[in-house]
């Protein structure tokens, strides 16, 4: 197992998010995760998950990572990496079948830029089927304000790391998602000061 990417993180919240996920995705038949990482989410919440096609994606240099998660805890509903950057057409055409009607994503839109936020956001509403549903977990802003002392470190943190990275504005958030046609069904409070946020696409 040491020879596997790990992220602690992901393990500390993998089962409150799967709790989640459980619900939100209980009509859902093939999901989308957008930044795979490490691929320890994927495996675990693949197995919780049975009636989904859980399709991982992330941007090239983590697949042998992803891979290696895939190989250590194989579900026959579970697929290797598509190679996925918010800001290139999404490869839509290379699954077994070009349908969507879930996508995830966990600790990513703090990572990217501004305008790789809104061009993932572009491409959920262009691939997302209607009545899809969106599940976003991560730290966000409301009103302006940090929700925790930690939150405002960790965006401290992100700007040192990567002037372009930081915690987002859940009401800018919501902006791009109701630009794209997406409904916010429910705002969760998730462990250390994270958010799990749910949409469902209208149109």
């Amino acid at each position: 197992m040491s020879s596997l990417p790990y992220s602690q993180s992901c393990e500390n919240n993998k089962a409150a998010i799967a709790a989640i996920l459980q619900d939100s995705f209980s009509q859902s038949s093939h999901v989308l995760e957008v930044g795979s990482g490490s691929g320890q989410h994927a495996v675990h919440f693949a197995k919780l998950l049975p009636h989904l096609t859980w399709q991982t994606s992330d941007q090239l240099e983590y697949h042998s990572g992803i891979n290696a998660w895939l190989a250590e805890s194989p579900s026959d509903n579970l697929r290797k990496p598509l190679e996925l950057d918010v800001l290139q057409p999404w490869p839509i055409d290379q699954l077994e079948q070009p349908f969507i009607d879930a996508i995830f994503t966990a600790n990513t839109l703090h990572i990217m830029s501004k305008e790789m936020v809104r061009q993932f956001f572009f491409g959920v509403g262009r691939h997302l089927s209607e009545n899809g549903q969106l599940c976003i977990y991560g730290p966000f802003n409301y009103q302006g304000q940090y929700s925790s002392e930690s939150n405002r470190n960790f965006d401290r943190w992100l700007a040192d790391r990567n002037p372009q990275s930081a915690i987002r504005d859940f009401e800018w958030i919501m902006q791009l998602a109701e630009e794209q046609g997406l409904q916010l069904i429910a705002d969760f409070s998730m462990p250390a000061n994270n958010r799990l946020l749910h949409f469902e696409k209208q149109c």
